[in-house]
């Protein structure tokens, strides 16, 4: 078995709790999922900030604003998991300074040298279910717009609890649909049609178009916002919450490790 395959496995059994439901006409079978996720995002790497700049950037200055009222703040570390072209990592490095420590883990080879030309800090492959990083090490874990991809929650949220330190933070920014029938139908068009076509014609990729339609049919499947805060608290947080940032847009969870009695 492949370190991938392995990867693909992990977490099985009563309580896996899968991020999504199938969706076949990316992939067959739920254990090519991972190696469709990877081979989709090495293929955009190089698109994927021309899409950032379709929000006018708007999207990372929403993350360094958010970790800063989370609570991260200067001589911190912090761990940004699924890094992708390190618009986290950009804003959590601002915030720490020359004190802290940004440390970034993606799964994707061409995510990575994608987020070395924006990024300084130190940056390993690996994946969110198993970290190649020692425990208890860093103030905060992070993840931006990255946990549909992963094959469990509750097995992420174990590793993510696994390195923090005790009273440390888990802050993650998540696609949301609302729950409305005109929202959904709204959010509906924007991400199914008119952002796709925006992104074919500034990037001329038909590959970068696949991983808009894919971003889309990915949150529209996902796992209510419930279900996600329930996996937090059942892997051991404390303080499990959500909520709504932008309707059709996006969505934040927050929690922490508990502290020892």
């Amino acid at each position: 078995m492949s370190e991938l395959d392995a990867q693909n496995t992990a977490g099985a059994g009563p309580e896996r709790v899968p991020p999504h439901t199938p969706l076949p006409q990316y992939y067959d079978t739920d254990p090519k999922r991972s190696r469709y996720v990877i081979d989709l995002f090495d293929r955009t790497a190089q698109h994927y900030d021309t899409i950032e700049m379709l929000f006018l950037n708007g999207g990372i200055w929403y993350r360094r604003f958010s970790l800063r009222r989370a609570g991260l703040r200067r001589g911190m570390k912090v761990l940004d998991v699924a890094m992708g072209t390190a618009a986290v990592a950009r804003g959590a490095s601002q915030i720490v300074g020359p004190e802290g420590r940004v440390i970034g883990v993606d799964p994707s080879r061409g995510m990575i040298r994608a987020a070395r030309k924006n990024f300084q800090g130190p940056v390993s492959q690996g994946f969110a279910e198993h970290l190649p990083i020692a425990g208890d090490r860093f103030d905060f874990v992070t993840m931006g717009i990255a946990l549909r991809h992963v094959s469990d929650l509750l097995a992420t949220f174990q590793e993510y609890l696994r390195v923090l330190k005790p009273g440390g933070t888990l802050w993650i920014l998540e696609g949301h649909v609302p729950t409305s029938r005109l929202g959904h139908q709204l959010t509906r068009f924007m991400w199914a049609k008119v952002i796709p076509g925006m992104t074919l014609v500034s990037t001329r990729s038909r590959d970068a178009k696949v991983l808009m339609d894919f971003y889309w049919d990915t949150v529209e499947k996902c796992v209510p916002p419930q279900t996600i805060v329930q996996s937090i608290s059942d892997a051991g947080f404390e303080q499990a919450r959500y909520k709504v940032v932008l309707p059709g847009a996006f969505c934040e969870y927050t929690a922490r490790k508990p502290l020892p009695d």
